[in-house]
């Protein structure tokens, strides 16, 4: 196109399906590859649609900086998503009803505090569930606690006390849904897709069964279910049970598919290395050694906590890639990226950068603090929530949310391993990263 130069395309692929089942089957072999073949820029295909891949902090860059009229993530995410959140919600919705829909209250630094409170008690709820000593599914536990977590603070205590653990079960099957190929088509006949919408057809039973018990209510509770049961077209309500859950369903999915998985794997990274475990507890004894609350310390300062998540994220990114869609012809450097082509980026490749972590595979929660500061050298490597316009609005409540976790877990508990440690890895069967199960340890309560 007026004398640019053609984007270099990965070799392989399937006749039919291009590069898809290498995306579906091993993610971040696939974008090594595009890197290592093809530099900053690669090209690939995923059966009809051409994906260009952005790599490196440059490139990063680049992609991150621009504006949802030049690379937009809705085109691409919603095929993916609609069966998940519901027709008309997020993706589905208008730019600026999403934004409505996607903003919580909650996650203004100003109401942290309490969110801290509310994560603490949670957290403590949970652990009294515990014996003095057994064995658990870590990632079991943790998704049932940020279940618990985010509809308590992003939703309302009231819904979350008409939660039982089969509304995480059925919301952690929800997310198996997220396969690859749904990017292209999400009605294809694969297990994942109909794990996924059982899931959510179990999901509207349940919130159905929640909405008439607040229509029985005289003075039914105002949380964000409340308001949205207030909003009628005369007598009828404004918005269907399904449409409903989706709404709640989308509240709820990236407080908890990321916390759940990061909080497992924190976890497990500090048992692999104890002496940074006994750092961390060191640190947590020290600090609470005063009685002081876990809702206001969990805003401030816990650097050796805070160091080790962010090395957890490095390393165990929740989302594989960030995928949009380009609405214009694009130029970059001497290449053009056509209008309706996928763009992407990987977070799990960036944070993996040789030019910008020392050591990057190894775990180093060391490489934050000062001097190094990796992170702050390199903020277009250093990606795990995002970056540009569209970075997780969640990301401060994330962090809080682990520190709150851990200040109440590693007071109460000692962990180990049950299994060998090279044998806790990611599951990359689809798209949302967590640990692949079993994902076992064992606990003991902690002389008081």
């Amino acid at each position: 196109m007026n004398g640019a130069r053609e984007i270099p395309s990965l070799s392989g692929g399937g006749r039919r399906t291009g590069h898809l089942m290498a995306l579906r089957r091993d993610p971040i072999g696939l974008f090594r590859r595009v890197r290592a073949e093809c530099g900053d820029l690669g090209h690939f295909r995923l059966i009809d649609r051409d994906v260009v891949f952005f790599s490196g902090e440059k490139a990063q860059e680049t992609f991150f900086r621009q504006p949802d009229e030049v690379f937009d993530p809705q085109p691409t995410s919603n095929e993916l998503m609609r069966p998940i959140f519901g027709e008309g919600v997020v993706y589905d919705a208008p730019p600026e009803k999403r934004r409505e829909m996607i903003r919580s209250p909650a996650l203004r630094d100003s109401n942290l505090r309490q969110s801290a409170q509310i994560i603490a008690e949670e957290t403590e709820r949970m652990a009294a569930t515990l014996g003095r000593e057994g064995e658990i599914d870590l990632l079991d536990f943790t998704a049932e606690l940020t279940i618990y977590t985010s509809s308590s603070c992003l939703i309302g205590r009231p819904f979350r006390e008409s939660l039982t653990p089969e509304f995480s079960r059925k919301y952690f099957e929800l997310e198996v849904g997220t396969d690859a190929i749904g990017y292209l088509d999400s009605k294809v006949n694969i297990e994942a897709f109909r794990v996924r919408d059982r899931a959510r057809e179990r999901l509207t039973s349940l919130v159905s069964g929640v909405i008439r018990e607040r229509q029985a209510m005289a003075e039914p509770p105002r949380d964000l279910l409340g308001i949205l049961l207030s909003l009628k077209d005369g007598e009828t309500l404004r918005y269907s049970p399904s449409v409903i859950t989706g709404i709640l369903i989308s509240t709820m999915f990236a407080g908890h598919h990321t916390s759940a998985g990061t909080a497992a794997w924190t976890l497990v990274e500090l048992l692999r290395a104890p002496h940074l475990m006994k750092r961390v507890v060191d640190e947590l004894d020290g600090i609470y050694a005063d009685g002081r609350e876990v809702s206001f310390q969990a805003l401030r300062e816990i650097p050796q906590l805070e160091n080790t998540v962010k090395e957890a994220l490095r390393l165990h990114p929740p989302l594989i890639w960030l995928p949009r869609t380009a609405l214009v012809d694009f130029p970059v450097e001497d290449f053009v990226v056509p209008k309706g082509t996928i763009v992407a980026m990987s977070t799990a490749l960036s944070n993996l950068d040789p030019a910008c972590f020392s050591e990057p595979e190894r775990f180093d929660p060391d490489r934050f603090a000062a001097p190094r500061e990796e992170d702050a050298k390199h903020p277009f490597a250093y990606v795990p929530f995002g970056g540009g316009r569209h970075r997780c609005l969640g990301a401060n409540f994330a962090l809080m949310q682990q520190k709150a976790i851990f200040s109440v877990l590693l007071r109460r508990f000692e962990f180990e391993l049950v299994a060998p440690p090279a044998s806790y890895v990611d599951n990359y069967s689809a798209m949302v990263v967590r640990p692949k199960q079993p994902f076992r340890v064992r606990y003991a309560r902690r002389p008081t």
